[in-house]
């Protein structure tokens, strides 16, 4: 099964899930852009290799597998072209349909939102947030939002993908980074891993309320692209890809249960990688579980306002419990709030199942399995 993103698309398309944009994936089209709103543009050259860690993140598969597992997405390097010079507007300027999904970055005290139907056109945003130069992310085929430093450098699409998902490249050292792993699997920075922050994939409005200073990425990218209409499917409703059973190339390794495009919060450590049913973690408000492969105890609690979830280590396995709109732990503290609970965090995302399950398979799974889109 050796398909193209290409193709793929044309199938969706003939399938009658929607027509596609004349210009994913294609050439240039490009006019000039402006940086209304934006507190910095992207470096224009290559710069310098973006930041690294020393806290590796559990990668099950060695760096030569993933290589050779790779795919070509059949739209070439930087066939799909990163925005690095985004505009911006006050969120509350903008009429957004109610539940548009955006992925909501804070940094250095500074909020902004980055429309979904924008970067599904784009997959990568080179910005700059509080001052720190970031990269936004997104890849569609795996429903994926990630943030990352990324230094002097800029990330691109580099036209491959693994697992359905997109391999990045910094244009410093021209490594490739697939996204969900931030770890580097070829070129100078193999086995490094990415200095990653928190991306969180929630509706327009309820990041306006949440965040009603925040700033909107805008669709004046300097690209010339039908915006309104997603190359993949709709989230509201859902259909096209994101409903349906197939993926669009095979999986590194299949789960045994579940609809492939169920929504997990998956969150990886060192020692192992563990997934909560989005669904079941927003109507129970917390779920609590082990690292797989570990007896490392963590808990994930629901952040109803934004609809997304946070993972925490529970090394002492401290009760937790909702208590209003925040939550006790240990039988004190009423009115944690979900991101402060005083437990160390995990960085944890939504993906959809198939590919944390790919690119995981000794993951452990807590809650019951749900249907494509839960809990989005």
């Amino acid at each position: 099964m050796n398909r193209t993103r290409r193709s793929m698309l044309a199938g969706i398309a003939a399938g009658g899930a929607l027509g596609l944009p004349g210009c994913v994936g294609g050439g240039s089209g490009r006019e000039p852009g402006g940086d209304e709103g934006s507190d910095g543009g992207a470096a224009s050259d290559g710069g310098g290799p973006p930041p690294t860690v020393e806290a590796e993140y559990h990668v099950a598969y060695e760096a030569d597998a993933l290589v050779s597992r790779s795919l070509d997405g059949g739209v070439g390097k930087d066939g799909i072209p990163s925005v690095d010079d985004p505009s911006f507007r006050p969120i509350e300027e903008v009429d957004f349909a109610r539940g548009t999904p955006v992925f909501g970055v804070v940094r250095g005290g500074a909020a902004k939102a980055y429309p979904r139907h924008l970067l599904a056109h784009h997959e990568i945003v080179n910005d700059v947030v509080g001052g720190e130069p970031v990269a936004v992310t997104y890849c569609p085929l795996t429903g994926t939002a990630q943030g990352f430093r990324r230094g002097d450098t800029t990330f691109g699409v580099s036209g491959r993908l693994v697992n359905s998902n997109l391999i990045m490249y910094d244009r410093g050292t021209d490594t490739w980074w697939p996204q969900m792993l931030a770890t580097g699997i070829d070129g100078p920075l193999a086995g490094e891993t990415l200095d990653e922050f928190r991306v969180a994939w929630t509706a327009a409005e309820a990041w306006a309320d949440r965040h009603p200073d925040s700033l909107v990425m805008t669709d004046e990218t300097g690209y010339v692209r039908r915006y309104e209409s997603d190359p993949y499917g709709t989230y509201a409703p859902l259909g096209g890809y994101y409903a349906q059973e197939r993926t669009a190339f095979p999986p590194l390794a299949s789960p045994e249960e579940g609809h492939p495009k169920s929504v997990v919060i998956g969150a990886r450590t060192a020692a192992g990688a563990v997934a909560f049913d989005k669904a079941t973690l927003l109507a129970e408000r917390t779920l609590t579980g082990r690292v797989g492969g570990s007896d490392a105890r963590v808990v994930a609690v629901a952040d109803p306002g934004l609809a997304t979830g946070h993972v925490y280590r529970n090394p002492e396995g401290l009760s937790v419990e909702s208590d209003g709109d925040g939550y006790r732990v240990d039988g004190e503290g009423g009115g944690f709030a979900a991101a402060d609970l005083p437990l160390e965090e995990i960085l944890a995302f939504d993906a959809m199942w198939f590919a944390w399950a790919g690119f995981y398979p000794d993951t452990a799974f807590v809650g019951e399995h749900t249907g494509a889109g839960d809990g989005r």
